[in-house]
C-alpha cells in the first residue's frame, strides 16, 4: 500500500497532538506561562480582540506576567477580560500596565493538575485510536468491496497501527513533560 494514502491520517492525528499541546499549555503550572491569556479576548471598540493583540506581553519574573497594551484606554476592558476568566489571577492595574501574580502552587493542587494532564492525555489518546478505527474500518468496506485484497487490507492495518503507536509515544512524553513541569518547585 502506498504510503501517501496516509497523509490523511497522519495529518488528522497531528490536529489531536496540537490540540493537546494547546489545551496543555493553557495549564496554570506554578511558572508565568503568557499562553494562559491566549483564549481571552477583549472587547476593543466593539471587537472581540486577543490580548495578545492589544499590547506587549511579557514575563519579567518566574511568576509574573505583565501586559503593557498600546492603546491606555484599553486596560480596564483588560482588566474586566482577565477578571471575568476561568485563570484565578485577579490582575493588578496601577495606570501604565496589568500584572498578573501567580501564586506558588500547593502540593494538593499540583496533583489536581497532574490529575488533569492525565486526563487531557486519555482523551487525545481516545481521539487517535478512534481515527484509527475509523480508517481500519474504511479499509474494510474496501476489501469487502473488493477494491482491495487481504494482503492490502493486512499490510494497511499494520502501517495504521505504527503511525498509532507513534502518536500514542508522542502523547505520552507530552504529558510526562508537563507532569515534570508541574510537579518541580
Amino acid at each position: 500500500m502506498d504510503k501517501e494514502n496516509y497523509k490523511p491520517v497522519e495529518e488528522k492525528m497531528k490536529k489531536t497532538i496540537n490540540a493537546l499541546k494547546e489545551s496543555l499549555a493553557g495549564l496554570r503550572a506554578g511558572r508565568a506561562n503568557p499562553a494562559i491569556l491566549d483564549k481571552i479576548t477583549v472587547d476593543y471598540y466593539g471587537v472581540p480582540t486577543p490580548i495578545n493583540q492589544l499590547g506587549n506581553i511579557s514575563v519579567p519574573e518566574a511568576r509574573v506576567i505583565i501586559i503593557q497594551p498600546w492603546d491606555a484606554k484599553t486596560l480596564k476592558e483588560i482588566e474586566k477580560s482577565i477578571q471575568k476568566s476561568d485563570i484565578g489571577i485577579n490582575p493588578n492595574n496601577d495606570g501604565k500596565v496589568i500584572r498578573l501574580v501567580f501564586p506558588a502552587l500547593t502540593e494538593e493542587r499540583r496533583r489536581e493538575l497532574t490529575k488533569v494532564v492525565k486526563k487531557e492525555g486519555e482523551e487525545a489518546k481516545v481521539a487517535i485510536r478512534s481515527i484509527r478505527r475509523d480508517v481500519i474500518e474504511h479499509y474494510k468496506v474496501q476489501k469487502k468491496n473488493s477494491d482491495m485484497t487481504e494482503d492490502d487490507l493486512k499490510d494497511a492495518e499494520k502501517d495504521i497501527q505504527v503511525i498509532t503507536d507513534k502518536y500514542i509515544v508522542d502523547i505520552d512524553k507530552l504529558v510526562e513533560a508537563k507532569d515534570k513541569e508541574i510537579l518541580e518547585v
